[in-house]
């Protein structure tokens, strides 16, 4: 069949082959745009088959994370604004101060290096590493779930194209699901305060810092004074880089028990189906506005909601333990509970980019019990001191539950029990179990008394005489 005979869907069909063979020479964007039917504008045309043609010559596996960087630092960046000397003087002795308040506050001790104030780009470049932990298996869900679906999409005689190009069609579903992190993560940088803001340990170990671009906005109808402002916000920024730096195993269980709960997300097919018959790559902002909203991602199975209320216990206990730390290291602050009050509430809530980010990996990281969690670390600090509360930071084991965050008073009694050196207190279930072996023990006890007289000295199993009841 000449050229010239082929219709447009079959040429579209032979440009999809040449386009996955890498074989794109002689190819026009004008005809191109042609050809698909959508009228894309040309130097459009142009830049997708730029690339395309990158993509198809990818030879590495997995997904291309610098497209998150660089969109990422593309929105953190677009103000061009630095860290003017002023401002890095002033947070660094709201810092200082900050430090010897928390001396007073808890016995964890100094971070290795100095906390500084850092541009959002900066914060950005630190964070990324672990926004990438925590969203790659979700990212690797999506890819795969687009291979198939592109796959079931596709004309039947076309599948063995299809198929071989699997691997590709993943690339650039995780391509996306990339750059959409990138875009939410940027403008997170645009809202966050610190480098705890989030509740989870994105920093570096040991690091922490202040973004001054977002403290004038946070603080802008508070009407309280910047250096109050900028004394608790420092105090608590410490708190929280010293927790993590003082547990080593803290960032560990934290990053692990998100990623458990990323692990048991399933794309929703049937939404990715509909939404891949329809898809229009004119008109991307259809399927970045599935990905942000989380359409994609179904409502949670029972073991996610497990694994989240697991996840949210623990946030609490972390954030509870940093609340409380603070307001005792900044009682001396005029303004320190109503900042302290600005801050829940600003944690509970949580800011646009940070709803966006729970949408696109499915995970709403805010502390709910954060309150319940304060007021159990209020009642040990009150039962056993700092050196105490402190204390159970140093093991996992040790570390309070979300049972005690329900019962604080029977942490409370465990711990002064302990302090004591006497046994812990046994609970109901405890003293129930006990009875119950009480019981079965003296049962057994009496029907051997009842059995030993009636054997003979010749029986194989008799009881010898030095073993018999006397």
């Amino acid at each position: 069949m000449a050229d010239d005979d082929r219709n447009p869907e079959e040429e579209f069909q032979e440009l999809l082959r040449r386009l996955m063979s890498g074989d794109t020479s002689g190819l026009d964007a004008a005809e191109l745009s042609r050809l698909s039917g959508m009228q894309i504008d040309p130097a459009m045309m142009q830049a997708v088959m730029n690339q395309l043609q990158g993509a198809f010559s990818q030879t590495q596996d997995g997904i291309d994370w610098s497209l998150a960087e660089r969109q990422a630092l593309h929105i953190a960046n677009q103000d061009g604004l630095g860290v003017t000397a002023g401002e890095r003087t002033d947070l660094d002795h709201a810092f200082s101060l900050a430090a010897l308040w928390l001396g007073e506050a808890t016995t964890i001790g100094d971070l290795p290096r100095p906390p500084k104030a850092v541009t959002r780009g900066a914060w950005v470049s630190a964070t990324l590493p672990v926004w990438q932990e925590l969203a790659e298996p979700v990212a690797t869900s999506i890819a795969d779930a687009l291979t198939d679906a592109l796959g079931q999409q596709a004309p039947d005689d076309m599948q063995d194209l299809i198929a071989g190009a699997g691997r590709l069609m993943r690339t650039v579903g995780g391509s996306l699901f990339a750059t959409q992190l990138g875009h939410v993560v940027g403008r997170l940088s645009t809202e966050v305060v610190g480098g705890g803001d989030v509740g989870i340990p994105v920093m570096p170990d040991g690091d922490a810092a202040i973004l001054p671009q977002n403290f004038a906005d946070f603080g802008r109808d508070l009407e309280i004074p910047d250096d109050q402002l900028a004394l608790y916000l420092a105090t608590r920024e410490l708190a929280h880089a010293r927790l993590f730096r003082h547990a080593r195993w803290l960032r560990l269980h934290v990053i692990s028990q998100v990623r458990e709960f990323a692990h048991g997300i399933r794309v929703d097919t049937d939404a990715l189906e509909e939404l891949a018959s329809r898809f229009d790559p004119s008109q991307p902002e259809e399927l970045r506005s599935a990905l942000e909203s989380g359409a994609l991602l179904p409502q949670r199975s029972e073991e996610q909601t497990a694994a989240l209320t697991r996840l949210e216990n623990l946030l609490a206990t972390i954030e509870g333990w940093v609340d409380v730390v603070t307001e005792d290291a900044t009682s001396r602050l005029p303004s320190a509970v109503r900042i302290a009050e600005a801050v829940r509430r600003r944690r509970a809530v949580g800011g646009p980019a940070e709803q966006a980010l729970g949408s696109l990996v499915g995970l709403e990281l805010r502390p709910r019990r954060m309150r319940e969690a304060a007021a159990m670390w209020r009642a040990v600090t009150d039962a056993v001191g700092v050196a105490g509360r402190d204390a159970l930071w140093d093991y996992p084991d040790l570390m309070p539950t979300a049972d005690d965050i329900d019962d604080p008073a029977g942490l409370v009694a465990r711990l002064t029990a302990a302090s004591r050196g006497e046994a812990a207190p046994s609970d109901a279930m405890d003293d129930a179990l006990a009875q119950l072996i009480a019981e079965e023990t003296a049962a057994a006890s009496g029907e051997d008394e009842n059995e030993a007289p009636g054997r003979g000295e010749g029986d194989d199993d008799a009881t010898p005489d030095d073993q018999r009841p006397v």
